[in-house]
């Protein structure tokens, strides 16, 4: 099919009715597939009429998602994120109860005895087996009274989980100062915040966003409010969300029990590359002692910039300080050199070469939004439209709070080998705001997320597996993140950099001594920043180990944060609660380490395009092929050893740090 003939899905024109049919139908028709599935007597059993139509069932989810439930984080009416959220968690609940349907079990384990089908393709055996697998972890071997707890608990956590994501997103705070106590953030980043009436002159409303959030962090002079906003979103969701997740807790434990699990990190880390909590707490473990060196010079230089003090409201402020005073680094500075479009065409021109396709704007997007553009992806060898995605990349009220991609359609080989389901994904961000006499000047770290968040989008597009339970980012949680912290790398490269850069005004690309300055100063508070995701790797595994299994009494989970909390170098900041607002423990519990682990996996992979010298378009179609196409067919550590050819180091990883992977932890 041309683009041109290829019509999104129009979301712009989806009402509240339309998602609870749209949801209904599709659970509706997965719920004939189960009956069907279910007919098929044993001698006849084969993939074909057991896992193909399991498959459609979970495209029919999928997609139901990805039309209706997605809206829940997108959508701009609030009666609309309503219906979605309700729909949402039908689709969850639908979904986690076919684990627990004992004539798919039945039906699998006659598949699984069938001698026809001892000789099935691999992928599909793969399928077979971990759909085997997924129903002996929930319960399918035990007596009906545990598997009927199980699923109640299961369903629970369900809603649980969109609760408490539901409360960050729609979360609001901020502080409301005086444009005077907003020294030391420019003019650009003050006309993008919003104003309310005060006595005599207009006052600033600072929100908890994104690109409110981290520039005032990092440059406002007033060091009382950088605190108060601080805590402001330390205690995000506060009130709502600790009962929320100690309630989470409590049944994650409570379901490894049942299962005769230690622990619910146990019970996760199991299908995993890590295996077991013992390999992440001792990995964590010795990176913290290879990191406490770097982290305590990092803070000792910050305070000597400070008259001996350094709270952890001030890290941010006297880290972009010292790379001001030591580097001549200025973020807002560099940031005059990133406006989004120019990034834009940057990032496609780098990932075009990359892996060898093109990104076409489709004139249909039919989008949520007005502000958000639909692209087709097209093979440059073949011409062929290979998938699509949608960029909605700035802050509205309500809308998902942080940067993701969002898998809206799974690729997947086409019933009744019709071709190949064109995956659809998309890209939601918070990054700062157009204004009326600037566009958006993104500041780097925000450059590094959006090629790293773009990296999941290819992930999910250029898949090429067979089935949707391997398609895209279907992979271990603790390899997820791997390609895109590899992406991260181009953001560094004074070459690529050069390539895309512009100033807003001038039009000049951004000097070559201000990059290398730029590199110099990557590292500045790295250690304090890596301390940071060991705290919050630790916290994650401390609530989900055997301690939290513990006798059934509730946890207390600010009580784990303190204890934990000098691993980050700073004394516990009382009367907050962050966890409240650590939207990873839903979805990310006791996986959080994950991205720290499959880091070492992105660096390393690296490695090969920096030996080739960039931009290495051959070791792109490689990493394509190697890494992107095949998701979950295989285990991540193995696609990643035959990408680099050769076991994998974490030398790399170290170094990126600023480390001497040679030094002994």
């Amino acid at each position: 099919m041309d683009p041109e003939h290829a019509v999104p899905f129009d979301y712009a024109s989806v009402s509240a009715g339309d998602v609870e049919a749209g949801v209904d139908s599709a659970i509706a028709r997965a719920e004939a597939l189960v009956g069907e599935i279910a007919a098929v007597p044993d001698a006849g059993r084969g993939v074909e009429n057991t896992l193909h139509p399991l498959d459609e069932i979970s495209d029919l989810l999928t997609q139901a998602g990805g039309r209706y439930g997605f809206l829940s984080q997108v959508a701009a009416d609030a009666a609309l994120r309503e219906a979605a959220h309700a729909g949402e968690e039908k689709l969850d609940t639908f979904a986690t109860g076919l684990g627990f349907r004992e004539e798919l079990d039945t039906a699998l384990r006659a598949l699984d005895g069938a001698s026809q089908d001892r000789a099935m393709a691999p992928e599909a055996a793969r399928f077979l087996d971990f759909e085997l697998r997924d129903f002996r972890r929930n319960g399918m071997r035990l007596g009906k009274p545990e598997r009927s707890r199980l699923q109640d608990l299961k369903e629970r956590l369900v809603r649980l989980g969109i609760a408490f994501r539901r409360n960050i997103d729609e979360y609001e705070d901020a502080i409301v100062v005086s444009r005077a106590r907003l020294d030391g953030l420019p003019d650009a980043y003050i006309d993008g915040l919003s104003t309310e009436p005060g006595e005599g002159e207009a006052r600033y409303r600072v929100s908890l966003d994104y690109p409110d959030l981290i520039p005032f962090l990092e440059n406002a002079h007033d060091g009382a409010l950088r605190e108060e906003l601080f805590r402001k979103n330390h205690n995000k969701a506060a009130e709502a969300n600790v009962p929320i997740l100690e309630e989470a807790i409590g049944l994650r434990a409570e379901i490894a029990s049942i299962l005769d699990y230690p622990s619910w990190a146990d019970y996760r880390t199991e299908v995993r590359v890590a295996r077991s909590p013992g390999f992440v707490l001792d990995f964590l473990t010795d990176l913290e002692a290879r990191v406490r060196p770097k982290a305590e010079s990092d803070l000792a230089a910050l305070r000597a910039l400070n008259g001996g003090e350094c709270d952890i409201w001030d890290w941010r402020y006297l880290t972009q300080r010292l790379r001001r005073e030591q580097y001549d680094v200025d973020a807002f500075e560099v940031a005059e050199y990133f406006p989004l479009d120019a990034v834009l065409e940057g990032l496609f021109a780098v990932y075009e070469g990359l892996t060898g396709v093109r990104f076409l704007p489709h004139p249909q997007a039919g989008a949520w939004h007005p502000d958000v553009r639909f692209f087709d992806i097209e093979d440059q060898a073949s011409g062929e439209v290979v998938g699509h995605f949608y960029m909605d990349l700035h802050p509205r009220p309500g809308e998902f709070g942080h940067a993701a991609a969002f898998t809206l359609q799974g690729g997947r080989a086409a019933p009744g080998g019709e071709g190949y389901q064109r995956p659809v994904s998309a890209i939601v961000a918070n990054f700062t705001k157009p204004t009326p006499a600037a566009p958006s000047l993104l500041q780097h770290s925000e450059v590094v997320t959006l090629f790293h968040e773009f990296g999941h989008i290819l992930h999910q597009t250029l898949t090429r597996a067979r089935y949707l339970r391997f398609s895209g980012t279907s992979v271990e949680r603790d390899f997820v993140e791997a390609p895109s912290q590899m992406l991260e790398h181009w953001c560094w490269q004074p070459e690529v950099l050069r390539g895309f850069t512009r100033h807003h005004r001038t039009g000049d690309p951004i000097p070559e001594a201000l990059v290398r300055r730029m590199v110099a100063a990557k590292n500045a508070g790295s250690g304090i920043a890596t301390l940071r995701q060991i705290y919050f790797s630790r916290l994650d595994m401390a609530y989900h180990g055997p301690r939290a299994a513990g006798d059934g009494a509730a946890l207390d989970t600010d009580a784990v944060a303190r204890e934990l909390h000098p691993i980050t170098g700073f004394p516990f900041p009382e009367e907050t609660h962050f966890q409240a607002g650590f939207g990873h423990l839903f979805g990310y519990d006791a996986g959080y380490y994950g991205y720290l682990w499959s880091k070492v996996s992105g660096d390393d992979m690296f490695t090969r395009f920096a030996e080739a010298g960039l931009p290495a378009p051959e070791v792109g179609r490689a990493y394509r092929r190697g890494i992107l196409e095949p998701g979950g067919t295989r285990d991540g550590d193995a696609l990643v050893r035959d990408f680099l050819g050769r076991e994998p180091s974490p030398a790399a990883f170290l170094r990126d740090l600023g480390l001497d992977p040679e030094a002994p932890s």
